[in-house]
């Protein structure tokens, strides 16, 4: 049976050829995340010693990207973003794949019809933005998003990873793990472990996320109105809360409405999370903690709040940091993931 355990951590500076620029010898600082919905970072801190100060002298943003392994598992990869020289340290950032998608923009018109599931779409989106210059990427569809709606994208017009996220707002979820990007439904519940409050010894703490409320969604093409879509109404238990957004990609009352849908499903009932970013997962709790992706669930039970929870939540954020000492000795892991759930809990 797998556990958490106390990993390990290596990292790597990789050309974007493939060739090694630098090993890690000596780490101090690493933390990694992995996130739903989002670009994902990740930051290391190297004590230089002998030739690798002269080779970490060459690192270059966007040139350049980081390599994370666990207990020696690649755990994540991605673009630099940013070098941080010091007296004896040198500060690494970087961003997931999905970073690079922040900067690029589609190159041609992209049109799809009321057939087309948001899947599809956003696989050729991403095929789009890479398509002049792939630093090395691949989209693995988990599962068609179920939601289907006529899109248009204009060339030269907005980021691609915007578009994604708008996406995701309207029933497709998404990740990044190393090098793949990863797509499937919000309705994707597949877990990868259990947790109970026994795996969460300092305790963590159950949040209602009344913001995003919503009884009644009304999403528009447009501000002219000619492409609109609405769902929802007057709840017997919440009453009248309504939400309107705007998305220019969509072409078709079925898309907008679709697009409606969707977002109801997400904001009724009121949304819960479990919040265990301040807790840290023992080591002995039943779960690996490369298999914790964003988009696949765990079943948590708690009691030890006044909201009781036993279901399966979706996982939307992880953290992983390892501190060293000066001489390079492993220091203590911390694992803290995010669930939430975007239905009514079982009691």
């Amino acid at each position: 049976m797998a556990v958490a355990g106390c990993g390990t951590h290596t990292a790597a500076i990789i050309d974007r050829s493939g060739a090694m620029v630098a090993r890690a010898e000596v780490l101090i600082h690493v933390e990694w995340t992995r996130v739903l919905d989002d670009v994902s970072t990740a930051e290391v801190i190297i004590q230089p010693d002998g030739d690798c100060c002269r080779t970490l002298s060459a690192v270059r943003s966007w040139r350049h990207s980081l390599a994370i392994w666990r207990d020696g598992r690649p755990v994540w990869s991605g673009p630099i973003v940013d070098v941080s020289w010091g007296l004896g340290e040198i500060q690494v950032q970087a961003v997931d794949v999905l970073g690079w998608l922040d900067r690029r923009v589609p190159h041609q018109d992209l049109v799809f019809g009321d057939d087309a599931d948001l899947a599809q779409i956003a696989a050729a989106l991403i095929e789009d933005g890479f398509a002049p210059d792939d630093p090395g990427h691949s989209v693995q569809i988990i599962a068609p998003s179920g939601v289907r709606g006529a899109r248009a994208y204009d060339r030269g017009i907005g980021q691609t990873g915007d578009h994604l996220r708008d996406l995701a707002e309207t029933g497709l979820d998404y990740t990044a793990v190393g090098s793949k990007i990863l797509l499937m439904p919000e309705t994707h519940a597949v877990s990868v472990g259990r947790l109970t409050d026994a795996d969460l010894p300092d305790g963590l703490r159950v949040e209602e996320d009344g913001a995003a409320l919503a009884t009644r969604w009304v999403v528009a093409g447009a501000e002219d109105g000619d492409v609109l879509g609405e769902a929802g109404g007057i709840h017997p238990y919440y009453g009248l809360l309504e939400r309107y957004e705007e998305q220019t990609s969509l072409k078709t009352n079925a898309a907008a409405t679709a697009a409606a849908r969707s977002k109801l499903s997400t904001s009724l009932p009121v949304p819960v999370f479990i919040d265990t970013q301040q807790v840290t997962i023992d080591p002995q709790a039943a779960i690996s903690v490369p298999a914790l992706v964003p988009g696949w669930c765990l079943d948590v039970t708690t009691t030890t709040t006044c909201r009781d929870i036993s279901q399966r939540l979706k996982i939307v954020g992880l953290k992983v940091t390892e501190d060293g000492d000066s001489g390079g000795q492993p220091g203590a892991e911390s694992v803290q993931v995010q669930v939430a759930a975007t239905g009514a809990e079982a009691a």
